[in-house]
């Protein structure tokens, strides 16, 4: 295998030196397709400094999934206006980063390299911007026989603007009439529409037009315009939701009661939410008489607790186990101080005068336990993830996951698992396989592992064992093999096990794992993995055959 790293390593740079195209990429599949980044590397330098436009765009993929996204920029740049893929690299790289430059690097790919992906991306732009009907159109003009990708969004824009149009046809109809209820059932199409939001902000503007035409005719439309402020327009959009619903509340509208009181909890505005859910609890709102138990169950105010679970329904299952969850807080006496609302106030102050632990902490309780939802815990959180506590960098992560905010997800997942983190570091495992350079998934499962799990020496002695390093893979699989836990984890982890003793010769050590994973591999391993996955289920372990293997050798 080295000779032939080498030969094709020379191959590439020789043929990058000599302009010839079509040989540099095919001596870089060699290297790409078996997934020997860490041997590609210097050979890629090689050929960048040559000027080979292709060894530029691997290169710049692989610094990029390894967290050099400032390398990866300078090596898309170099050549991207000579090649269309690396134009396309740049675009997305800039479009992360919130770069408007994005969209001259995509239309420099289409128009002069026709990238199918560029002319997506350019589209998406466009219905980013509120223009679903110039991204249908621009995506359907200079079309060729194998466009076919473009029609899934050209499906996409078409199908917003017929809901769009619905809408304003019903609430043509409703003002006519003068229909308040008519009004109000006229914006349901913009219910299924809350996903494209974050996707296409621009849209928000002409939903935001139609939810304020129905709100002059209906209390009820002007509660569900208040959430849409409230889920699309941030901490700005605030008081003007909120005067939406304090007016559908003074004409009588029950249900304003309570959505003010889930919209103060999700900012953490727990004061004002408790006083919402109980005005609207004593009107006998079921919803809100469970929110406000929740609300005083954790504030330790038990007795109050009961009687609003009461009031759900005593026979009701759920209220049945919260009734007994705060039997026994009562007979244990204690909870933990990650769950006791009433630090919050503490927590705050600490937290406004500059103590990023206290915001942190302050952060966690409400999340955790105080109903507050991400988006409004970020600003206390952050604070102590930029300080470097790696545990808050790590919770940072998952509520940009939540949030549908990858990038910042990755930036904030890569920075805690540089810290040591270990849940982080499975992370960075588990995206580096999904871009297939299994070499630094592996690294990253290893640093994994030093939290002693089972699992995590799973996937770090399951990556070993598939490039051949059985000695090494030997110890991180016993390891998970002597833990056991969960069927489909110690399964995969006994078919590796198995594997790896076989091929060290260890025959009767391996009878037993390879048996084990043999009995139940269908069913808990490979169905957990796309059976459209060629390169996962080409490097999968076969335990049966294996056990053959074993079985014939012990025999013979």
């Amino acid at each position: 295998m080295m000779e032939d790293i080498q030969a094709h390593g020379e191959a590439l740079v020789a043929a990058a030196r000599a302009g010839d195209t079509a040989a540099a990429r095919r001596h870089t599949d060699f290297f790409v397709l078996r997934h020997l980044v860490d041997e590609g590397i210097p050979y890629w330098e090689q050929a960048v400094a040559a000027g080979d436009a292709f060894s530029h765009y691997t290169l710049a993929r692989y610094r990029k999934i390894r967290g050099d996204r400032q390398a990866a920029e300078a090596l898309y740049r170099a050549v991207a206006d000579r090649h269309a893929g690396c134009a396309y690299g740049l675009g997305v790289l800039l479009r992360e980063n919130g770069d408007p430059e994005a969209a001259d690097w995509f239309r420099r790919g289409w128009e002069g390299g026709r990238h199918l992906d560029c002319k997506i991306e350019l589209g998406k732009l466009l219905a980013a911007e509120g223009r679903v009907d110039d991204a249908a159109k621009f995506l359907m003009s200079d079309i060729d026989l194998g466009d076919i990708a473009v029609f899934r969004w050209v499906q996409l824009f078409e199908s917003i603007r017929e809901d769009f149009d619905r809408v304003a046809a019903g609430l043509n109809a409703a003002e006519a009439a003068q229909d308040a209820d008519a009004a109000a059932e006229a914006l349901r199409p913009l219910f299924a529409l809350e996903q494209h939001f974050r996707d296409y902000p621009g849209l928000t503007a002409e939903a935001a037009g139609y939810y304020r035409r129905a709100s002059a005719l209906s209390s009820a439309a002007r509660v569900d315009h208040a959430v849409f402020l409230a889920e699309t327009g941030g901490d700005s959009s605030w008081p003007e939701a909120r005067g939406l619903l304090l007016r559908a509340h003074e004409e009588g509208y029950e249900g304003a009661s309570y959505v003010l009181g889930v919209l103060h909890e999700q900012r953490g505005d727990l004061v004002d939410a408790e006083h919402w859910y109980g005005l609207a609890a004593a009107q006998g709102h079921p919803p809100a008489q469970w929110n406000l138990a929740l609300l005083c169950k954790r504030q330790r105010r038990y007795e109050e607790a009961e009687r609003w679970f009461r009031e759900v329904g005593e026979d009701d299952e759920d209220v049945v186990e919260q009734l007994a969850r705060i039997a026994a807080i009562r007979e244990s006496g204690t909870v933990g101080p990650g769950k006791d609302l009433r630090r919050l106030p503490g927590l705050r102050e600490r937290a406004e005068a500059g103590d990023v632990h206290a915001s942190y902490a302050y952060g966690k309780i409400l999340g955790d336990w105080g109903g507050a939802d991400d988006r409004h815990l970020i600003r206390w959180i952050e604070p102590a993830a930029l300080a470097g506590d790696p545990e808050a960098a790590y919770d940072l992560a998952e509520l940009y996951g939540a949030l549908r905010k990858p990038t910042l997800r990755d930036q904030w997942y890569r920075t805690a698992a540089e810290a040591g983190h270990h849940d982080a570091c499975n992370h960075m495992g588990w995206l580096s396989e999904h871009h297939r350079d299994f070499q630094e998934a592996e690294r990253w499962y290893v640093r994994a592992a030093g939290d002693g799990s089972g699992l995590n020496a799973m996937l770090a002695g399951k990556l070993k064992a598939q490039r051949g390093a059985y000695a090494e893979a030997e110890p991180f699989l016993r390891t998970a093999w002597e833990q056991g836990g969960e069927t489909a984890f110690r399964t995969e982890a006994a078919g590796y096990y198995g594997l790896v003793l076989h091929r060290l010769g260890r025959l009767a050590e391996a009878v037993e794992p390879l048996r084990t994973a043999a009995a139940r591999w269908d069913d808990d391993v490979r169905a957990r993995y796309s059976q459209d996955d060629l390169v996962v289920l080409s490097r999968m372990a076969d335990p049966r055959q294996e056990l053959a293997q074993v079985e014939a050798a012990l025999t013979a």
